[in-house]
């Protein structure tokens, strides 16, 4: 395999999910195939747009499991099964513990709205994170990537972009321009980065 297999995890509309699959087809990530989509939302419109470009999906929900233990074991065996290098975390609306996140050191990725060290950690997503900086009153935020690990947005950071603050912006407003101008772009950009040292770092060992 001249690839790393990538999978990715999410829970909603999967815009990221989709800036990734554009990045494979414009070849932007050419170290790295997405191999499957997993969401631990049965409704998740990302689903759709896997199955769209064709890519293997499966929907794995804690509540079915009855655990954080068994949701996390289910999740691991489905990555097994298709042999996966590389996990991103694309909007995944789930914290994973420790016993997860130190079976994959710095293979699980995530990509956070604002630029960590600031408005992370446990209780910030989503459209909270921007309402923070715009009521803190800074004028530049943007986006990271960064390897995951146990405690939430702590892992050490791969790419960061920074996005200004304009007049009159809302919430939502804000979230439109961190995901075009930041969080579409540098996502890829992490991943293939990646994907190529997990590709070097596997020659290396066959030799």
């Amino acid at each position: 395999m001249d690839k790393a297999r990538i999978a990715v995890l999410v829970s909603g509309g999967g815009t990221n999910l989709q800036a990734l699959i554009n990045a494979q087809n414009k070849g932007i990530i050419s170290s790295g195939q997405i191999a499957l989509v997993i969401s631990n939302n049965p409704n998740a419109f990302a689903l759709k747009r896997a199955a769209k470009a064709g890519i293997p999906t499966a929907v794995i929900t804690k509540s079915e499991l009855g655990s954080q233990q068994a949701f996390e074991e289910r999740i691991k065996k489905e990555l097994q099964s298709y042999q996966i290098d590389l996990i991103v975390l694309a909007g995944f609306m789930s914290i994973l513990s420790k016993n997860f996140t130190a079976d994959f050191p710095e293979r699980i990725v995530n990509v956070h709205p604002s630029l960590i060290p600031a408005f992370c950690g446990k209780g910030y997503y989503g459209l909270r994170v921007h309402e923070e900086a715009l009521k803190y009153g800074v004028t530049v935020t943007g986006a990271t990537v960064h390897f995951v690990n146990e405690i939430p947005d702590g892992g050490r950071i791969i790419l960061q972009k920074a996005v200004k603050i304009k007049e009159g912006d809302t919430p939502e407003i804000l979230q439109k321009r961190v995901m075009k101008q930041a969080e579409w772009k540098i996502l890829p950009e992490a991943v293939e980065q990646v994907s190529k040292k997990l590709m070097n770092n596997r020659k290396v060992v066959l030799r």
